[in-house]
């Protein structure tokens, strides 16, 4: 119902006055939204396709258009982070760490700091072919803790992808693509 021919469909119904007349309205309103919806997008690809840091980002596999618009609007300028691990621990992506003389206690992430980074990280993440460095650490911990740490995978590859996304907007270029970190 929601591609041509649906669009097709739904003109060709027979139906009484009344209805026929909401119908229109209500894909004249689909049609309104929808060139509304273009309109902004162009405009976003206008704004952004100028930003090296950008087209950087949308060199990373598994980031998109969408995705590397999302990261550079929100992670803004990368010069106010020192090194990857900072941009990780702003988006929230580190584990939670107690520690109090010799006993450490490490939980889950702390989640603290921007959703919209970590979330568009994570789903990245869950886009990456084989042969990635942010896949081989997910199959890596998959490995090693079995499919119940699936979601631990994903994170730890997601802190991977934050690291590239670091050098793609500080350096302009993408790095640490042609080889993994050990785990």
């Amino acid at each position: 119902m929601f591609g041509v021919d649906g669009r097709g469909r739904l003109q060709a119904l027979a139906l009484p006055e009344a209805f026929r007349v909401r119908l229109d309205s209500q894909l004249h309103l689909i049609d309104t939204v929808e060139a509304e919806i273009e309109d902004l997008d162009g405009r976003i690809r206008g704004l952004f396709d100028a930003d090296a840091g950008y087209r950087a980002l949308r060199r990373i596999p598994g980031i998109g258009p969408v995705f590397a618009a999302i990261l550079r609007a929100e992670i803004g300028e990368i010069s106010r982070f020192p090194s990857p691990g900072q941009l990780n621990s702003w988006a929230g992506l580190t584990p939670r760490h107690r520690e109090s003389d010799t006993t450490v206690h490490r939980g889950g992430i702390t989640k603290q700091g921007s959703r919209l980074v970590r979330w568009a990280a994570v789903e990245a993440v869950q886009r990456t072919r084989p042969g990635t460095p942010m896949r081989a650490r997910y199959e890596q911990i998959l490995a090693r803790r079995g499919n119940p740490a699936k979601h631990v995978a994903k994170v730890a590859a997601a802190r991977e992808l934050l690291d590239c996304v670091f050098y793609a907007l500080r350096d302009g270029q993408v790095r640490r693509l042609g080889h993994t970190s050990a785990a």
